[in-house]
């Protein structure tokens, strides 16, 4: 028995019926790929969506993560045919509050480095090795790993092209770390980096400005890591669209990009079954009745009339703060859907005189449903790259309210290249975003008609990726081919 507890492997099956397979599907058939993905939604998502995309072309699939995801995976969202190869990070309960992301990020390493190893070893020695190992961003470990196996490993990244270049260029480049490190608490001042658009310091990655908090200091040898990993297998299928980052896919020849996104369910498209919205999992506990209740509510209001505010599982914000988006909200005189995921906050908030006349706050909500719905008019959000893809699927003009990570620059794109929104401006003395200012947000958003314009023309553009003979679909056959080569 393998210490990573292979007793939990499972695989969804069907029962068997005759069906017609085309001749690429075919080829597929014989692929065998293990997906490990950090422990994060924002990592588990992508990652599954991306198996469910294998699975449809005959790839067998197994998924490797901590036991605690695996244990909350709704298992109404989990892709027919998927195997689980689950490993104890040692929180089995989940990341407790206090423990620090850094010592939760090395455990998981510790304990998925071996968990990994023995999980190839036993597939070989069964005589089902697989042909490639898929690690998600901040575990590049698994990289290395692979290698020492004779397995490839690709990357799969949980984030923009850009962002990776922008890592890229500062590790690989003395003279632009330097350029970086030596500005980095002037936020106007300007950074060009080849193929990339105009930046400057704000629009970077916060882990390479002097503002950031002392506790995230260790991913930038994280990252670093990940750039280093790549000269064993430069291989990036990456959750973007050849169209939207154009030249970042093709600023650097050393990084081989395979845009296969949007990595959205599928369900986004067809409202099949509007319970498999999240596909995947959530990190709280919900019922049938929670997501109800706002899709009923969703379904009372006028078309574009919804402003929906939501900032992600990770962003906190202090009640002050709480309370100015309160003020807007009630400025702006349209209804919204809110969530706010702390539940002493969320009632808090409730208590403000005449805010839930006007709106619904809720602590959980089908997200990629709630984009979809023909009553939301305007997002306002945190601009981490999963919701970003799926607002620009979803053809709705943003409100970027970013707050760490990669979702400055995301925000950037949004407002300047995508032009399908406008970031807000904080407070110069404590960073704090005003009610006023998330008002003047809203309106210009709401009833800037170029931004509508170009928020459909992106929605088109996306989801053409998507058909055969799209991008995202020719680039998938070209991963897999690589992976059997």
């Amino acid at each position: 028995m393998l210490s990573c507890k292979l007793q939990y492997i499972y695989t969804i099956s069907v029962t068997c019926c005759r069906v017609t397979i085309p001749a690429s599907i075919t080829m597929a058939c014989n692929r065998k790929i293990l997906i490990v993905a950090y422990s994060g939604k924002g990592h588990i998502n992508p990652a599954f969506r991306f198996a469910s995309r294998l699975l449809k072309l005959g790839v067998d699939v197994t998924f490797c993560t901590s036991l605690s995801v695996v244990q909350r995976i709704d298992k109404e969202t989990i892709p027919t045919g998927l195997t689980f190869a689950p490993f104890s990070d040692g929180y089995d309960a989940g990341k407790h509050p206090n423990t620090p992301l850094q010592q939760f990020i090395s455990d998981f390493e510790t304990n998925g480095a071996r968990a990994v190893a023995e999980i190839i070893i036993s597939a070989t020695a069964a005589g089902q090795p697989f042909d490639c190992v898929v690690y998600t961003t901040v575990i590049p470990w698994v990289a290395r790993v692979a290698h020492a196996h004779g397995i490839k490993p690709a990357l799969l990244w949980c984030q923009s092209a850009t962002i990776l270049d922008i890592y890229y260029y500062y590790f690989n480049s003395s003279e632009y770390q330097s350029l970086i490190s030596s500005n980095n608490d002037n936020p106007t001042f300007p950074i060009n980096l080849p193929g990339l658009p105009p930046l400057t310091i704000a629009d970077l990655p916060s882990f390479l400005l002097a503002s950031c908090p002392k506790e995230h200091e260790f991913l930038v040898p994280v990252l670093k890591d990940h750039i280093d990993v790549l000269k064993i297998s430069p291989t990036i299928v990456v959750n973007t669209v050849d169209e939207l980052e154009f030249d970042s896919i093709r600023a650097i020849e050393n990084l081989e990009f395979l845009p296969i996104g949007p990595l959205i369910p599928s369900e986004s498209y067809d409202h099949k079954d509007s319970l498999k919205y999240s596909l995947g999992m959530d990190f709280i506990e919900k019922t049938v009745d929670d997501q109800y209740d706002h899709i009923e509510w969703l379904n009372t209001q006028e078309k574009s009339s919804v402003v929906y505010v939501s900032f992600g599982t990770i962003a906190t914000f202090q009640m002050e703060q709480l309370e100015e988006m309160a003020i807007g909200l009630m400025a702006i005189r349209r209804p919204f859907l809110w969530v706010i995921r702390d539940d002493e906050q969320a009632e808090r908030v409730r208590k403000i005189d005449g805010l839930e006349k006007q709106g619904l706050i809720v602590c959980w909500c089908a997200q990629t449903e709630v984009f979809s719905h023909q009553s939301v008019g305007c997002v306002v959000m945190h601009c981490g790259w999963n919701s970003t893809v799926e607002v620009l699927v979803a053809g709705i003009p943003t409100v970027a309210f970013a707050q760490w990570s990669d979702q400055e620059t995301n925000a950037k794109m949004i407002e300047d290249v995508w032009k399908i929104g406008v970031r807000v401006r904080t407070r110069e003395r404590d960073g704090m975003v005003e009610g006023m200012e998330i008002k003047r947000c809203v309106d210009m958003v709401m009833e800037d008609q170029q931004m509508k314009i170009n928020a459909v023309k992106w929605k088109e553009l996306t989801r053409e990726a998507l058909i055969n003979g799209g991008s995202a679909t020719i680039n998938l056959q070209t991963f897999l081919h690589q992976v059997k080569n």
